[in-house]
């Protein structure tokens, strides 16, 4: 059902990219004659280059954890009262920013800060392709702005650390390939009965096994002799073949975010990905050096064009 959805979401976006293109033509046209106006051509170009963009945009998101929910957590930096209150400023705007894209949200774990804002909070954010959309964000934000917590007035410069990872879900589908099984039988040893060294009720499970994720190939060996009834010996060891491949599954996702875990850095000076300056009205993405003068929209959740430049930036660069 999954599968069906997701290319269901890629025939309607194509149709809306073609239907659009084709109101755009028509209205063209239609100017020549002055039954439409040059604003209404003016903004049906708008609205197609939005869905051809958007459109672009879902396909750098090919990886397989980018289509899942996504855990945000965020630390406050060094800096007491005023980095705390930034943290709590970029809680509020992921908040707003899952608010308008129709994703839902909920506060794992929040940690008060002493006097304003917070020292840390654990989000989980559902709906499609959150994590792909919002590993951009992983890294140090910065703040400059005349704190209102200083009595002098000073500008002062704040930090906090924002940790994206993908919401693995609680169940790793098992694939066993029929093909790559062969079943050797034995007689079972062990002390005395009448079936022992008459009938060949252990089983030997042989899997030829290759690493999706590196390709590297390998036999796994398994042997049962729980029970005297072969059947159910089968059983047992199929489970456990079942339980070997979940378990090589599961360590390759704990790699996969000990990656993500490891890119952590410092929240200090010079280790930030985007830097907001409050009285320059300036937000800048380091990474992208994309950056808009609208602060107030920035921290109302509008992140979609810095999350657009680093997507189409970075996201081939991915392996």
């Amino acid at each position: 059902m999954k599968k069906i959805k997701d290319l269901k979401a890629w025939i309607e976006g194509y149709e809306d990219v073609e239907k659009a293109c084709e109101e755009l033509q028509i209205a063209f046209d239609f100017v020549k004659e002055e039954l439409v106006t040059e604003e209404e051509v003016d903004a049906l170009y708008a609205d197609a280059i939005t869905k051809i963009e958007a459109l672009e945009l879902r396909n750098m998101l090919r990886r397989e954890e980018d289509k899942m929910d996504v855990v945000l957590k965020i630390n406050a930096g060094a800096g007491g009262t005023e980095a705390q209150d930034w943290a709590s400023m970029l809680m509020r705007m992921y908040l707003r920013w899952a608010e308008r894209n129709g994703y839902k949200t909920s506060i794992a774990n929040l940690l008060d800060g002493e006097e304003a804002g917070i020292k840390s909070v654990t989000i989980n954010i559902e709906g499609d392709y959150a994590y792909g959309y919002l590993k951009s964000e992983n890294g140090v934000h910065r703040l400059v702005r005349v704190s209102p917590y200083n009595a002098q007035g000073k500008r002062m410069t704040s930090f906090a650390s924002v940790f994206v990872t993908p919401l693995v879900d609680d169940t790793i589908e098992v694939k066993v390939e029929p093909a790559l099984l062969s079943w050797d039988t034995f007689r079972s040893g062990g002390a005395g009965g009448q079936n022992v060294n008459k009938v060949e009720s252990g089983v030997r499970l042989r899997y030829q096994y290759t690493d999706p994720y590196t390709g590297e190939k390998e036999e796994i060996l398994i042997e049962n002799t729980e029970t005297r009834d072969q059947p159910k010996n089968k059983e047992n060891a199929m489970r456990q073949l079942r339980s070997i491949l979940y378990d090589k599954e599961l360590r390759h996702r704990m790699e996969e975010q000990a990656k993500v875990e490891a890119s952590k850095m410092k929240i200090e000076w010079g280790s930030q990905i985007r830097s907001y300056v409050f009285d320059d009205r300036r937000v800048k993405d380091h990474r992208t050096n994309h950056q808009t003068a609208d602060v107030g929209g920035v921290m109302d959740g509008d992140i979609d064009a810095f999350i657009k430049a680093f997507l189409m930036e970075f996201a081939g660069e991915e392996k």
